[in-house]
């Protein structure tokens, strides 16, 4: 819903809107970089588009209501991209059923981007900072105490981050047992009193099923 305001607010901007992909525009920020009247892709950037995912609780009516939603939600994300690519509901619903990844040849190609990202354009960026900055009225000296600008880097996979969560769990609750002439000199107001580590490393492999 958010990424729909957004969208709609960059739609209703009476000025040119272009947009710069130049790290990954996933899932929902797919849905905002088709409010561009032009959309530039780095030429390492990426863009992947997929059906909208939601958690439900309830009876089989309860789970009906769901999926219906899901259902309107995933027809509202195709308006978007039908604007922009011109592409038939059909075949961006199957590029979103096969969650799609794009590098920027095949989004150009598909009609999520318009162009490529050249020396150019950064060359332009780069001119239009410096010309905002003197319109700002900032001096050399100030210029020298800012910071410099973070170099953008991003990278998804949701199985990578749960996966990557659920070993550096496994390997805090993992760590051997001490000895016992160890434990003889461990404080009895020390002594660990939660849950064994079989049990846990048990309820680890139960969850992993579900990831």
């Amino acid at each position: 819903m958010a990424a729909a305001q957004i969208y709609n607010m960059l739609t209703a901007y009476n000025g040119k809107v272009t947009v710069k992909i130049d790290g990954i525009a996933a899932s929902a920020a797919s849905v905002i970089a088709m409010a561009g009247d032009t959309v530039l892709v780095s030429p390492v950037s990426m863009l992947m588009i997929h059906n909208p995912a939601t958690v439900a609780w309830g009876d089989h009516a309860e789970m009906q209501k769901a999926i219906d939603m899901l259902a309107e939600v995933k027809e509202s994300i195709i308006n978007a991209y039908v604007l922009k690519t011109g592409l038939s509901r059909a075949r961006l619903s199957h590029l979103m059923d096969a969650e799609t990844w794009m590098d920027a040849n095949k989004a150009v190609e598909l009609g999520f981007a318009d162009s490529i990202m050249t020396r150019a354009d950064r060359e332009q960026d780069e001119e239009e900072a410096e010309e905002h900055t003197e319109e700002n009225g900032d001096s050399e000296e100030e210029k020298e105490k800012k910071p410099p600008a973070p170099e953008s880097s991003m990278l998804f996979s949701r199985r990578a981050v749960n996966n990557a969560l659920m070993n550096k769990l496994e390997k805090h609750y993992s760590r051997p047992k001490p000895k016992i002439e160890e434990q003889a000199q461990i404080p009895a107001a020390n002594t660990d009193t939660g849950r064994p580590v079989s049990e846990i490393m048990e309820r680890l492999s139960f969850i992993k099923k579900f990831i």
